[in-house]
């Protein structure tokens, strides 16, 4: 499954930067989203993967907070770069006489870059409350990589104090940016469905459905495993849970954005055929 991550994402990578067709605001979100998911995957599933060689399951703390912090930084990324994909599409379908001139090299340049020094900023926030800790009441995790909601929970001091700093950032990195992919979905469909010519609707439908799943079963599994052991204090549920949006959602994209795009798949095609 990690093989298939990191080759669907990087074929997506090669097509875009391959084909003069695909350099469109579009594709460059996307192909950056790929590289998002390549690191987000590769933050655990390696560990995962020398633990179950191994037969040990230690982390040191300064490994821990490395991969927590890398963790957050992609995972964020991959938060961002969804809520920018669907600015992009809110903009090509509600505004498409002004998208050339809104969408321009310059602004998806800021946007991505804006995106990666944010997410570099909430995994600093974590950071800085893990580093307080002096004494922890358990140095086991329930899960296969360093989960910043259970490592934060380890403190013996001041875990009120940190609870609520944890919650505040958690919010403003992610109730601001699914409104933004709400907001931007349901101008979206307001604007389809007024649409009169019914190829028209298609397509833009079709354009839109990819992320739109791309972003259910990211943030449905995300919010599951929170929500859900918030709810049951099941370990083993939110593990199973975090493999879905860790390995399972990575590997999924590259199947979800080519199968469902035309230009994507006859670029592989191209592609395959120039390597025959």
């Amino acid at each position: 499954m990690y093989l298939v991550t990191v080759l669907g994402n990087l074929l997506i990578i090669l097509a875009v930067s391959s084909d003069s067709h695909l350099h469109t605001p579009m594709y460059f979100f996307l192909s950056n989203l790929s590289l998002a998911d390549i690191c987000f995957a590769s933050t655990t599933v390696p560990k995962m993967l020398v633990n179950f060689q191994t037969h040990r399951r230690t982390i040191s703390y300064g490994d821990c907070l490395t991969q927590m912090s890398l963790f957050l930084i992609f995972g964020c990324m991959d938060d961002l770069l969804l809520t920018v994909m669907a600015y992009d599409r809110f903009v090509a379908i509600c505004h498409p006489l002004h998208y050339p001139i809104i969408m321009n090299p310059r602004l998806c340049g800021f946007l991505v870059l804006g995106s990666f020094l944010i997410s570099i900023l909430e995994s600093q926030l974590h950071n800085l409350i893990a580093l307080q800790f002096t004494t922890f009441k358990d140095v086991k995790i329930a899960n296969f990589f360093c989960d910043p909601s259970q490592v934060l929970s380890l403190s013996c001091s001041g875990t009120f104090t940190n609870i609520i700093v944890m919650y505040f950032v958690g919010a403003l990195f992610g109730i601001f940016p699914i409104s933004g992919i709400l907001f931007s979905y349901y101008k979206i469909v307001s604007t389809i469905l007024r649409t009169p010519s019914s190829g028209g609707t298609y397509k833009a439908f079709s354009t839109c459905g990819s992320q739109l799943s791309v972003v259910c079963l990211f943030y449905g599994t995300g919010f599951g495993v929170y929500l859900g052991s918030a709810v049951s204090h099941s370990s083993r549920k939110a593990a199973v849970a975090s493999v879905m949006y860790t390995v399972v959602i990575p590997m999924l994209n590259p199947f979800i954005y080519s199968l469902r795009n035309r230009v994507i798949k006859s670029t592989l095609k191209r592609l395959h055929s120039r390597l025959i």
